[in-house]
Order: C-alpha cells, then structure tokens, then sequence
C-alpha cells in the first residue's frame, strides 16, 4: 500500500462513525478535510487536543474544512467521549486499524519500557478531491491546533 503523503491523493475506503450518514471517507469531501488521528478516548492528551478542536471548530468551518477525529475505540465510547465533552464533530471508529494503516499512523511505542503498537498523533489536511495538502506526525498536543488553523488559512 502506498504511503500517503503530500501531494498524494488517498484511497477511498468504508468508515464506521459516529455520523451514521457517513459510510465511507470520501464522504467528507464535499468540503476540505481537517483528519486527525488520536490514541485513545477520554486520555489527558487526546481530551485536550480534541476539546481545542471542538473550541476552533467554527475557525475551521469557516475555513471551508469539515472536522474529523479518528481513534481505535468503539463507537460507543466515541459516543460517551462526545456526549461528556459536548464535541460538535464526528469520529470515526477504526477499530481494524483500516484507515490507521491507510495513513500509516501504527507506529512502535514504549511505555514503562513495555513496547507495543499503538496509533501516533497525527494531523491531515486533504483537499476536495483526497489529495493530501499538509500533514503533522508524531504530534505535541501543546500548541498544536493552533498552528493547524494557521496553516489552513495560509493554504486558503
């Protein structure tokens, strides 16, 4: 399978959300695509990062860009991760790694010096037609969706 990358437009592929219109990725492409990828529901890193998108997200609506976050977790505690969070944008469920794989985000990790394989925050920018226009690997939380409304204006 091919690496997605910059420049690089990216496979279609059928998608479990918590969008039940949603059935597949291409989906979302009636407008740009603001895709991010997060280790797991309800963690510090990844409530914080998707609360301060939930926060940007009229910025980036009217940037022209729909907001979609994606994890391993089920859909239903997508649901609970939603509901206690109040997130105005869908998830979506991956839990055969499908589309982390797509995106290469399965990456070694370590923690407590076990090892395991587990999702690596990361951000994807994809216009209309899939192509992917920017992208952020191994992400901070700290200061990141800033920097991503920043870039999407810059790409405006």
């Amino acid at each position: 399978m091919a690496k997605v990358d910059v420049g690089k437009k990216i496979k279609d592929c059928k998608i479990e959300c918590t969008d039940t219109k949603k059935t597949k990725l291409s989906d979302f492409l009636k407008k740009n695509l603001l895709l991010y990828f997060y280790p797991r529901d309800m963690t510090p890193g990844c409530t914080t990062e998707s609360i301060e998108f939930n926060a940007n997200l009229s910025k980036i609506k009217k940037l022209n860009y729909e907001l979609v976050g994606v994890s391993r977790d089920s859909i239903k505690s997508h649901d609970k991760f939603i509901a206690k969070y109040k997130f105005k944008f869908p998830l979506i469920s991956d839990e055969a790694e499908k589309i982390c794989k797509l995106f290469d985000v399965i990456k070694e990790k370590s923690l407590y010096g076990r090892k395991y394989m587990g999702v690596d925050r990361s951000t994807f920018l994809l216009n209309k037609k899939g192509i992917v226009l920017f992208q952020w690997r191994n992400v901070k939380v700290k200061g990141h969706v800033p920097e991503v409304v920043e870039k999407i204006k810059e790409l405006a």
